[in-house]
């Protein structure tokens, strides 16, 4: 049934000349990877708005999807909130494919082949990630980033949940968390004349009159291609291009690479923009009784260049209180713990994020708040305490709720300004609930669960109202592979978990 697709083999040929020890792990992987990257795919299929599925109908053995073209797709019940991979094999017409790549490229739908081949790498990448992951011990980690590197599969819904264009095996191995390297940023001497600064550029990264800009190393060999000077060793994150630095503090570097959907640089308007985000948001969350902290921007430059630039934030770590055994780590993470399994706890973390997600919205804001933006503190025992998060760079902001408040609106432009209802509830509803609890929960009935035992303790507002009682919104993540002339997010809606 399976053809090896040529990244699979690709990806081999690699591993057996830079680490050949792992190839037999490589090659033990290949099949659990391809079903993890199919389950991502058939979510799709069984629920975004691809302009060539005709229509889908469920029967008692499963769903059928049908083409424009009169051919049909079969698979199993779709579960859209499901993490684990129980699509093993879908059934188009009436031949068995249980590699994604090779079954989109059958498809033959617009930019289907570009789009299989980042599958195809989806899938080589997992598969190398699982094999190569280091062994964890059971006892909680103690460092912020020893939790990020335990995620390993990468996004739990996005079919290219692995997808590392333009990185060799090396690479991936060299600068890819879930390895647990050490990575040693370049520092890139600008001109302080030629560079934007917004807060407080350290002076460790000074140089006379010029700064030096902390540089991914894969950005200063691959897209910069200048000298860098010796840099700064550090730790990658889950996000690849953010790293923490051993005393404390994360570093954002530009990384003009597309993992998932978008090519990771640093735009001047969020480098422009980070110093107002980061005070307004420090006031805001003083609002939430405690429940929330958001990390501070310490620092932000680029040399005029999205290719050039980095961020400097406060680590997630500084809200954790050590000595009393609290730990801090991304709600993606979660799974590691084992915490997820008890109903109970979900329930109460759910309580806990959908009060801060909704009461930040009715003030005013909505967060992007997914499972890598999203940090959980965790007491000694495990409960779920309160939450941080990370990374304005995404969030939405309404001049009129927060007018309606009598909050100041701070000197913001651009696309982070809006007050249309369907664009805010999509930023945080498609985050929170489609992506940071859905992913924590792990199935839909889990979810159901969950969310059933929280909003009962929730103010009925508007905001809940729309939660509970329409179609939940989720990014269009296939579609927005298969639509590059299309930009921005693209959406889709998912049957209500309590519908």
């Amino acid at each position: 049934m399976h053809r090896p697709f040529t990244a699979e083999a690709e990806v081999a040929g690699e591993l057996a000349a830079v680490r050949p020890d792992l190839v037999p792990r490589y090659t033990a992987e290949l099949p659990g990877a391809r079903a993890a990257v199919l389950t991502r795919l058939w979510r799709a299929l069984a629920h975004e708005p691809l302009p060539w599925v005709a229509g889908r109908a469920a029967g008692r053995d499963g769903l059928a999807v049908r083409l424009s073209d009169g051919r049909r797709l079969d698979g199993p019940h779709p579960d859209p909130y499901a993490t684990a991979a129980y699509v093993t094999e879908v059934r188009l017409d009436h031949l068995s494919y249980d590699d994604p790549a090779r079954l989109m490229s059958d498809l033959a739908v617009a930019h289907g082949k570009d789009f299989a081949a980042e599958l195809g790498h989806s899938v080589a990448s997992l598969a190398l990630s699982r094999a190569g992951a280091p062994a964890h011990s059971q006892e909680w980690p103690v460092y912020d980033w020893e939790w990020e590197q335990r995620v390993v599969d990468g996004h739990p819904f996005h079919p290219g949940c692995r997808s590392r264009p333009g990185f060799s095996v090396a690479e991936q191995l060299a600068y890819g968390p879930e390895h647990g390297p050490m990575v040693r940023l370049g520092l890139v001497p600008v001109p302080a004349g030629e560079c934007l600064v917004t807060g407080d550029w350290p002076d460790e990264m000074r140089d006379g009159g010029r700064l030096l800009v902390p540089v991914h190393p894969w950005q200063a060999e691959h897209v910069l291609k200048r000298p860098s000077e010796e840099g700064l060793p550090a730790h990658p994150l889950m996000a690849l291009r953010t790293l923490a630095l051993p005393d404390g503090p994360h570093v954002k570097t530009a990384l003009s690479a597309r993992l998932t959907s978008s090519v990771r640089d640093i735009s001047v308007y969020s480098i422009a923009l980070s110093a107002t985000l980061s005070a307004f948001a420090q006031a805001l969350a003083a609002r939430l009784d405690g429940l929330l902290h958001i990390t501070r921007t310490l620092g932000a430059a680029t040399a005029n260049s999205p290719d050039l630039a980095a961020v400097l934030r406060q680590s997630p770590q500084d809200y954790a209180a050590r000595e009393l055994g609290e730990r801090v780590l991304p709600v993606a993470a979660l799974a590691a713990t084992g915490l997820p399994d008890s109903p109970a706890w979900l329930a109460d973390f759910t309580r806990l994020a959908l009060t801060v997600g909704l009461r930040l919205l009715e003030l005013g804001v909505a967060l992007e708040a997914h499972g890598q933006n999203l940090l959980v503190v965790l007491s000694a025992t495990g409960a779920p305490l309160r939450l941080v998060y990370r990374d304005l760079a995404d969030i939405r902001v309404s001049p009129a709720r927060l007018a309606r408040h009598g909050i100041p609106v701070p000197a913001l432009t651009g696309r982070i300004v809006t007050d249309d209802e369907t664009t805010l509830r999509r930023k945080l509803f498609g985050s929170l609930v489609a992506g940071a609890l859905a992913g924590t929960a792990g199935s839909g009935a889990a979810l159901r669960d969950a969310l059933g035992t929280a909003v009962r303790d929730l103010p009925r507002t508007p905001d809940l109202t729309a939660l509970l009682e329409e179609p939940l919104p989720a990014k269009a993540l296939t579609l927005m592979r298969l639509s590059p002339g299309t930009p921005g997010d693209q959406w889709t809606q998912l049957p209500g978990p309590l519908r």
